[in-house]
């Protein structure tokens, strides 16, 4: 079978066809080393790439497992690149950072110890900004990833490394984290799918087990069934995780697409002009809503009853203080604190200068909001924004200072789009919008109420049918 046949294979009809000795794990291990060997030099996503020579025992060994019969783990064979923020007990996890260059973690995570079960090859890792701190893919380390339509472009982040990696089909699934978009900002750039779950569906491995409740863990694709097949492998409860939530994973198999007649769907746009948006953006989203009226939908504007600037309060406030939590040994250490980015050191001292008061108020604002969010849910089922409030900005740039004549006074201001989920931990669905006149990708936000992870899938199933396969970067065409 061709290389591009392999590469560009749908995960869940790969997986299928290793299982049925359909093609050979060896096969599917070339396949992908050719592809990151033709693409990833001039796009920079995967960082650590293992010995060809050991990869490909690796596969020989999965073949080997698979020819003894029995039941398989349903990745088995798929090689699997996992974001460098992640932690696996045999790889170096720089977190993009110099002061970690060199750390090799003593466990796997939860995620990364699921993945494995479920039978993929560790290849390397995807890079990431620095920390994950920004929705820019650049470091000190291994440089700056470019975005898979236009390498003169960013990538986005934190997880642009595993965005970029799937769009040029070097890999067939990849996972990836989110704070402040960083699953859905990249996806959005980069034409693929990604779900920042409900908070607690995907379990992760956390130094203090409550006081994060920003972060999360989850999958990227190119499509849903896809992202599915992934999801069902990193979710589920976890007895170590006391907020884990309790549920079948193996349900995200069997979505199928949900009826949409009738179905409202809330356009928040940029919040009627507070979001900075550049030119074209809001456009070429309201384009792609037009697929949601094609099935039947009722999409009207949703206007929350909320001051917007005390949500981005709340937000810089929890941000730092889970930030400073992380990196507060490294800040304490002049010598250590001279190696990390200034919005590393900006983010600690956000965080260490929060009084007991501004720390309770911004907790007050976060429970305000989700009230608001549920007014909202009972006369919308979704709501949707942009996954950017820009199209993918010149690679070389730090980050961006302005959006049209408004300016960003800190350096991830530009991200403010993704907050309102985050904030309160709902699942959204990131999916590809279309693309702008000068061939850059956009993506929508698709946002569910808690706990209807499931539901959302089955939506976003819908709405690709709708949509169609999205053009495939220029490289590959």
């Amino acid at each position: 079978m061709a290389r591009d046949a392999i590469t560009s294979m749908r995960a869940v009809d790969l997986a299928a066809a290793i299982a049925a000795r359909a093609i050979s794990c060896r096969e599917v291990m070339a396949a992908s080393l050719a592809q990151i060997a033709q693409y990833n030099p001039a796009f920079n996503a995967i960082t650590n790439l293992k010995d060809q020579d050991i990869l490909l025992k690796l596969a020989d060994a999965a073949d080997a497992r698979i020819a003894r019969g029995g039941r398989l783990p349903p990745l088995i064979g798929l090689p699997h690149a996992l974001k460098d923020l992640t932690a696996v007990a045999d790889m170096v996890c720089a977190s993009g950072s110099p002061l970690l260059r060199d750390f090799v973690p003593p466990a796997d995570s939860i995620m990364v110890s699921r993945l494995r079960k479920a039978g993929v090859i560790f290849i390397g890792k995807t890079n990431v900004p620095e920390f994950g701190l920004g929705s820019h893919t650049f470091n000190a380390l291994h440089g700056v990833t470019r975005n898979a339509y236009d390498p003169t472009k960013s990538a986005g982040g934190s997880s642009g490394g595993a965005a970029v990696a799937l769009a040029l089909d070097m890999v067939p699934l990849a996972d990836g984290s989110d704070m402040m978009g960083s699953l859905r900002n990249p996806a959005g750039w980069n034409g693929i799918y990604a779900l920042r779950p409900t908070f607690g569906l995907v379990p992760m491995t956390l130094p203090d087990l409550f006081g994060q409740q920003l972060a999360t863990e989850g999958p990227m694709a190119r499509n849903m069934s896809d992202l599915a097949l992934l999801l069902s492998v990193q979710a589920g409860p976890d007895a170590g995780t006391p907020l884990s939530l309790a549920g079948d994973p193996m349900r995200f198999r069997r979505l199928r697409p949900l009826a949409t007649k009738g179905l409202r769907i809330g356009w928040l746009g940029d919040f009627d002009g507070y979001l900075a948006m550049e030119p074209g953006v809001l456009a070429l989203c309201e384009v792609a809503l037009a697929r949601f009226s094609a099935l039947g939908c009722v999409v009207e504007a949703a206007r929350p009853r909320f001051d917007m600037a005390r949500l981005w309060q709340a937000w810089t406030r929890l941000r730092g203080y889970s930030t400073t939590m992380m990196l507060d040994s490294f800040y304490d250490d002049p010598a250590k604190r001279a190696l990390m980015k200034p919005e590393a050191i900006y983010e600690v001292e956000q965080g260490r200068n929060l009084s007991v008061t501004a720390l309770r108020e911004a907790a007050l604002i976060r429970t305000a909001w989700f009230h608001e969010m549920r007014r909202l849910f009972a006369d919308f089922d979704y709501l949707v924004l942009p996954t950017a409030q820009m199209f993918p900005f010149a690679a070389e740039l730090r980050w961006p200072e302005k959006i049209g004549a408004r300016q960003m006074d800190t350096y991830h201001r530009w991200m403010e789009v993704v907050i309102p989920a985050s904030l309160i931990g709902l699942p959204t669905l990131a999916v590809p919008a279309g693309l702008s006149p000068a061939g850059l990708p956009m993506g929508l936000q698709i946002i569910a109420p808690h706990r209807e992870d499931a539901k959302l899938m089955r939506l976003g199933l819908a709405y690709e049918a709708a949509l169609g396969a999205p053009p495939k970067p220029p490289a590959l065409r």
